[in-house]
């Protein structure tokens, strides 16, 4: 439990509004113990207003803005800007909805929506230099819209509707923030009719929601957010001691601690919900979201943190230091020059507004209000880490579009002498989740996957309709084509041919509602640490169909091969997409075996016997046994609305995209491909290794996928079921890389199902000794070679290392 528990009304140091922005104010503690009723009472009112003071500071920027700084009049500019639109059609004297566009009394967001154009608009009005700034006209409509949302939409006489989380978060953030921008305007009725309202919805950081679960994850932040800034306009101190205590769930309430990873160090079980130490995020109990709610959480905690330090309401949790792995672990490996992986953004991705990399402008801005939270060596590591994301991103100025305080918090990071981290070349998996990413200089991947743990995507509320195969194995590349997965991709790509998948063809029923787990465990792999080489796979057992197979991707550096087999279905025509890519340039070549084929939109070809493939702009693949291919051009045209009812738009959108898949017929049984994909890699280079693959096949059987590197003889291996393969045999379903290096060979493996208690290798090489091996690992000699056997118990298909030496 975190110290400080007593009363609220106790007056302590407090650091003043622009503390938010590094700037310290004490304010003294002088107690007369005769008057110390009286006193505490003022004591708590001048804790309020610093605290006020101090979220008005996040929400604006502060006092003293250098309005004749190129950056900050622009930012202001865009202020004013956002107010001017979100102004359109208020009226106060309608008598169906304060905004034309927004009269709904059954579609919740219309409330959230209405508060948060009036918060957008007080922002602007509390901004010094907006043609908004102190209007007194604007006030009156201002203070005139609320009392309108109070009196038709919101507050205890009213009956929520549709979603929980517009009433209990959603409408009470808007609403708090407007209440503190317009606070010395408000008066006091109103700002008790004003608090009354947000705290009839949401009450308390421990709240029981409808269904009676306690809000967790994102939502648990969200609540505490909610009731701080409520606290904070009451001046109730005691109020904040629970959103302190809620965080790290001191109260007993039986959900799992914000602060803590679900998967404990002493071993006790969490909600499911929140960040796992692999840097995985769960929501909405088996969803990975770190691109969504996950952001989201961290923004919000970010803020809270900011709101609470240096009163005695500071989250002194130590569980509070997970926070370092949150953002190296689950934010950064997810990051690719700007855009956050859609594979973790849950139905985000069918949002037109989180599309240009938004999502990622969130995490950068909450990294930021981090950074003095952690002083030392973390504070230079995030440091290094804003000053890459800003630099990398040259798609989407972070700049140019962040709020005040973002901004003159980012530049001070930026004009810090600490340099940048520098792109980011590692190979990461998340076994909690059922992803992983791999980083090269010149490219970034991402595979999504999904098995008995891990829902395969989220469609509810009317949004990502068309989420059928964004987990059947989707690889999505990111290039030096960094507006690739903005500019209305979600909409127009074909939805049953994305990139990677195993799928049978045709489109399904819109997913409105739809969510399932696989039938299969076995999705994951092993990463060598310290490389960029991992193996990595799945078994799919596709939702809707009797669609059955093998799927592995191994992360040779530059190279990744693709392997699959066992692809079976009872009926329908069964594809694996080997591209479906958006074309920056809709004429961008493609050759096939060196031969250019028609740039033309409508082009569509049957590639026999095809050898080597190379998309202008996008890289290579290659295909050591000569397979048979589909090509295709074309222009698709479709709306927002198609994806997501709730968001979406009617405007039609057409884009340029160039397919490339293997038919494996009508009903196959046993079909398999093999190729090796080479992002970003020259037509020359292709066409060279075309000639001389640098990674052979080794096995491609139900029993095991296997590959080796020519170079130095790296060995990788996915084995579904016990078996072997040339020097390298499991009594079981494991991952294995086997990597030589001089006299030393390192040895990786895990349990993909995350079911085993131990997983036994065979290594047919002899006169190996151990040099080194993590807990768990055991080697014994055998008569071919070395029987390694690792405890995999508990692990959740984490990788475990062996290294061995010639003796």
């Amino acid at each position: 439990m975190n110290p400080g528990t007593g009363s609220g009304t106790t007056r302590r140091t407090v650091l003043a509004g622009a503390a938010a922005l590094g700037a310290a104010v004490t304010l003294p503690l002088t107690l007369d113990p005769g008057t110390a009723h009286a006193a505490a009472g003022e004591a708590a009112a001048d804790d309020a207003t610093a605290l006020r003071a101090r979220w008005h500071t996040l929400l604006t920027g502060g006092a003293g803005l250098d309005l004749t700084d190129e950056r900050i009049a622009a930012a202001v500019a865009r202020t004013g800007r956002a107010a001017t639109t979100a102004a359109t059609g208020l009226d106060p004297s309608r008598a169906d909805g304060l905004f034309a566009d927004l009269t709904s009394t059954t579609l919740s967001n219309h409330v959230t929506t209405s508060f948060k154009r009036l918060a957008t608009i007080a922002t602007a009005w509390a901004v010094p230099g907006t043609p908004q700034y102190g209007d007194t006209a604007l006030a009156d409509l201002l203070l005139a819209g609320v009392d309108w949302m109070l009196t038709h939409r919101y507050g205890p006489e009213h009956t929520r509707f549709d979603n929980d989380w517009d009433w209990e978060i959603g409408s009470a953030l808007a609403l708090n923030d407007a209440a503190v921008l317009l606070y010395d305007v408000l008066g006091a009725e109103r700002l008790v009719r004003i608090t009354t309202a947000v705290r009839h919805y949401t009450p308390d950081p421990n709240l029981w929601r409808a269904d009676r679960q306690i809000a967790t994850g994102a939502n648990r932040v969200w609540i505490s957010t909610v009731v701080a800034v409520n606290a904070v306009l009451r001046a109730d101190g005691d109020a904040l001691i629970r959103v302190r205590d809620a965080l790290s769930d001191v109260e007993g309430s039986g959900a799992n601690s914000v602060l803590a990873f679900n998967d404990r160090a002493d071993g006790s079980a969490g909600t499911g919900e929140g960040f796992y130490s692999d840097g995985s995020f769960l929501q909405h109990y088996k969803h990975p979201y770190n691109g969504g709610y996950g952001k989201e959480l961290l923004n919000n905690l970010s803020r809270l943190l900011n709101l609470l330090a240096g009163t005695e309401w500071t989250v002194t949790d130590p569980e509070l230091d997970n926070v370092r792995a949150w953002v190296d672990e689950g934010f950064d490996p997810l990051m690719a020059r700007g855009d956050v992986m859609a594979s973790v953004c849950g139905r985000e991705i069918a949002r037109p507004s989180k599309q240009g990399h938004a999502s990622a402008q969130t995490v950068i801005e909450a990294v930021v209000r981090l950074i003095p939270s952690f002083p030392g060596e973390t504070a230079e590591r995030f440091t290094a880490l804003v000053k890459q994301w800003i630099a990398e991103d040259t798609y989407r100025d972070f700049l140019a579009v962040t709020d005040l305080a973002s901004l003159v918090a980012a530049r001070r990071v930026l004009d810090s002498p600490v340099p940048a981290r520098g792109p980011l070349v590692a190979h990461k998996q998340h076994p909690r989740m059922d992803k992983a990413a791999h980083h090269r200089p010149s490219f970034a991947l991402g595979i999504s996957a999904y098995s008995a743990r891990i829902y395969n995507y989220e469609s509810i509320q009317n949004e990502n309709l068309h989420g059928w195969h964004l987990s059947d194995g989707m690889v999505l590349l990111y290039t030096d084509d960094l507006g690739h997965y903005s500019e209305d991709y979600w909409p127009t790509v074909d939805p049953a041919r994305l990139p990677g998948t195993t799928v049978v063809a045709g489109r399904p029923a819109d997913a409105a509602g739809q969510r399932t787990t696989s039938a299969a465990d076995w999705a994951g792999g092993t990463a060598l640490p310290g490389t960029t080489l991992g193996a990595y796979g799945m078994e799919l057992r596709a939702s809707g169909s009797s669609l059955h197979g093998l799927k592995s991707w191994f992360c040779l550096d530059d190279v990744v091969a693709c392997v699959g087999s066992g692809i079976t279905a009872d009926a329908g025509a069964v594809e694996t997409v080997v591209e479906n890519r958006k074309l920056r340039d809709p004429h961008a070549t493609l050759l096939v075996d060196g031969k250019a084929a028609p740039t033309g939109a409508g082009w569509s070809a049957r590639l026999d016997g095809a050898r080597w493939l190379h998309a202008e702009g996008i890289g290579g693949y290659v295909f050591p046994k000569p397979a048979t291919l589909r090509g295709l051009r074309e222009e698709r045209t479709a709306t927002w609305r198609e994806i997501n009812l709730k968001y979406g738009t009617d405007t039609p959108v057409t884009r340029p995209y160039l397919t490339l898949w293997q038919d494996h017929g009508a009903a196959p049984a046993g079909a398999g491909y093999f190729w090796l994909q080479a992002p970003a890699a020259s037509a020359g280079r292709t066409r060279q290794w075309a000639a001389a693959p640098p990674v052979e096949l080794v096995s491609d059987s139900t029993a095991v996928h296997a590959v080796r590197r020519r170079a130095d003889g790296l060995l990788a291996a996915n084995f579904w079921t016990a078996g072997a393969s040339q020097e390298l045999s499991a009594d079981g379903p494991a991952s294995v890389l086997v990597r030589p290096e001089g006299r030393t060979v390192t040895v990786a493996l895990s349990d993909p199902t995350q079911l085993r208690s131990s997983v036994v290798v065979d290594l047919a090489r002899r006169g190996l000794t151990v040099a080194a091996a993590d807990p768990g690992v055991r080697a014994t000699a055998t008569g071919r070679g070395i029987r390694i056997t690792a405890d995999t118990a508990n692990l959740h298909g984490a990788t475990l290392n062996l290294t061995l030496k010639r003796s």
